[in-house]
């Protein structure tokens, strides 16, 4: 996997929705705690309260996030991201999305609803490099 990894993950959470469940699922399912998350608050377009969680990690941390995160997608899901490689990288970073729902019950899906944003970046200094690059770190737990 690349040496120079960062992920960064940006989390909305709206007034109905319980923040502690979604830390302890962070802690539990991907080891990130809540003190490393920053939190904000701001208003929503109705006037409702909104948190928003952000958190960038780096080095051993963002190489071990990486590998939780792929051991607990389906194959059929790390296939899709794979072929989806081109359209999901800009600037040298992928981005895709979790179920935050899901997160909450235990689980790991990709989805475009409701979602938890990840960028994955890497430097890459070649653009032909792309696919190669985030193919291999797709494929770390197979």
């Amino acid at each position: 996997m690349a040496n120079k990894i960062e992920v960064t993950i940006d989390v909305i959470v709206h007034a109905t929705e319980d923040i502690s469940k979604i830390f302890q699922s962070f802690e539990e399912i991907l080891e990130i705690e809540e003190e490393q998350f920053s939190v904000s608050e701001t208003t929503g377009h109705f006037e409702n309260p909104i948190t928003l969680l952000n958190i960038t990690i780096t080095k051993k941390q963002a190489q071990n996030f990486v590998k939780k995160l792929v051991e607990k997608l389906s194959k059929v899901e790390i296939d899709e991201l794979v072929d989806e490689i081109e359209e999901r990288v800009i600037d040298s970073r992928f981005h895709m999305r979790l179920d935050k729902q899901e997160l909450v019950n235990g689980k790991i899906k990709i989805s475009e609803k409701d979602t938890i944003k990840l960028k994955i970046h890497t430097p890459i200094y070649n653009k032909k490099d792309t696919v190669k690059v985030f193919s291999d770190i797709l494929q770390i737990a197979n």
